[in-house]
């Protein structure tokens, strides 16, 4: 087992990795955004005002994306079990 072979797999899990989570933050961003600009319109300065509206984000993005984050992952676990032989071995 190379480095080369160390370092592609680190690579997918990395990628794997941010697929999974970008929706969800890219979603809490969005409306982190958008509870700030009403923020900023209403003159309302309450910090933990964004917080429910994140969370409700992120539970509506996991709930719809579930089954594609779930199948990115078991394609990702199935790869790596399959390549465990190569690892033992050593190609």
């Amino acid at each position: 087992m190379d480095t080369g072979f160390i370092q592609d797999i680190a690579a997918q899990a990395v990628k794997v990795s941010l697929l999974v989570a970008s929706p969800m933050l890219f979603g809490a961003l969005f409306m982190g955004i958008a509870v700030s600009i009403f923020q900023a319109v209403t003159q309302i300065n309450e910090q933990t005002l964004s917080f429910i509206p994140k969370m409700l984000v992120i539970i509506g993005v996991i709930v719809a994306l579930s089954p594609w984050m779930t199948d990115m992952l078991v394609t990702f676990t199935r790869e790596m079990i399959l390549m465990i032989p190569d690892m033992v071995i050593g190609k």
